[in-house]
């Protein structure tokens, strides 16, 4: 097989691997450990020897075998037998069989579940999640977020402790506490697709990792959970957002904003797969955030060019999700929207009512927008101004670069 393919089968395996070990000894981090050297061993004999008839049982004994390794060396080292009462004994110490796919799909989503603990901060949460489920190494976590490989050792570290200090039990959490726990995990693949899409800092508009990284975990999730509607509608969103992502910068890699992009560039077949997911999630029951943003992006993914968008539509779209959503960002898509309905004078009022809100005030979005419904009202003045200020908050130098490029043309 070739190395590639012996790659990604790790990367899907990992999570099942690390959910069978802590289902089965406990002790998180040191299961972690103890994944990860299967894991090398298997990049380093599988694509000389081949990969084994089961692949995943084959990590299992090796894994186990190694936190067998691991927590005998921790009694040695700590010699302290209230703690290693606390083990499993040694004679449990087996594989468990590989031929149980429900536990397969429920140690991942468990996985998912213990990673994105209210108890860690949303930063701690990405960096976990992708670290134990999306088998990411911490150099490249580090790199992706633009960190120090130390500062993302501690935050990683600092996140496993936590998880331990909890005493959370691996297992499902209670049907209570289902539906807030599955909207953390979701959220937490949002941050990261987002991240990926459209980054925060650095030099490039978009890592590309971090966004399919994003993807292919929630593709995990709605295989785990088909009937939820707000996974679907986020995969959805994700598709629909990223099928535009080949025809948003040129060939110098400045940004280009969607109602100049070369619409033939945007892929088809995430398009299609997007709006199908969309389009049988909604009508099945309670419609959530993430369901009615993949509507929004649907509605531009399929308008033929930008004067043909239904604006309307968006509009409406986006007062329904202002009505679930306190969000600032979503005011301000809708105010953009209320100026290609009404009027640039019209979403401008709208803005007026956002420069209290200390979530947007700072940053670089809301003199953004402000510059470009100015621009449009036919106040150049104003609007080069506006983007100055914008490009002076902004921490990304694609974005930077574009705002200063707009107030050049004003000037």
């Amino acid at each position: 097989m070739p190395n590639d393919d012996v790659e990604n089968l790790l990367r899907d395996l990992a999570p099942q691997v690390l959910g069978a070990l802590v289902r089965r000894f406990g002790h998180f981090a040191t299961a972690e450990d103890a994944v990860q050297e299967a894991l090398l061993a298997a990049a380093v004999q599988w694509p000389e020897e081949g990969v084994p008839g089961n692949p995943r049982g084959w990590l299992i004994t090796v894994g186990s075998r190694r936190l067998t390794d691991l927590l005998r060396a921790e009694q040695a080292r700590r010699r302290r037998e209230d703690t290693v009462i606390q083990w499993t004994p040694p004679d449990q110490w087996l594989a468990p069989a590989a031929d149980r796919p429900a536990e397969q799909s429920d140690d991942t989503l468990i996985l998912l579940f213990m990673c994105c603990h209210p108890a860690l901060s949303p930063a701690s949460q990405i960096a976990l999640t992708l670290r134990a489920v999306g088998g990411l190494t911490t150099a490249e976590i580090a790199r992706a977020f633009l960190v120090p490989e130390s500062t993302m050792t501690r935050r990683i570290s600092r996140a496993k402790q936590r998880v331990k200090d909890s005493g959370i039990p691996f297992g499902l959490p209670p049907a209570a506490e289902r539906a807030a726990r599955l909207g953390a995990v979701l959220h937490v693949l949002y941050l990261v697709f987002n991240e990926g899409y459209a980054s925060t800092s650095g030099p490039h508009l978009h890592r590309a990792e971090l966004s399919s990284e994003a993807i292919r975990l929630t593709r995990t999730v709605r295989r785990l959970l088909p009937e939820d509607g707000e996974v679907a509608g986020l995969l959805a969103l994700m598709l629909l957002t990223d099928a535009r992502r080949p025809a948003r910068t040129g060939p110098d890699g400045a940004l280009i904003p969607m109602a100049e992009q070369d619409r033939a560039l945007w892929n088809a077949a995430s398009i299609a797969e997007g709006v199908a997911l969309i389009s049988e999630a909604l009508p099945r029951g309670a419609t959530g955030p993430y369901q009615i943003q993949a509507a929004i992006a649907a509605v531009h993914d399929e308008a033929p060019s930008a004067e043909a968008t239904d604006w309307p539509q968006i509009e409406a779209l986006y007062e329904v999700l202002m009505r679930i959503s306190d969000n600032p960002v979503v005011a301000l898509n809708h105010a953009v929207a209320v100026a290609m309905v009404r009027g640039p004078r019209a979403g401008l009022d709208l803005l007026g009512e956002l420069e209290s809100d200390e979530r947007v005030a700072a940053g670089h979005r809301l003199h953004a927008v402000r510059a470009h419904l100015l621009e449009m009202a036919g106040d150049p003045v104003a609007a080069r101004a506006g983007y100055l200020e914008a490009a002076r908050r902004a921490t990304s130098l694609p974005q930077q670069r574009y705002l200063h490029a707009r107030a050049a043309r004003l000037g």
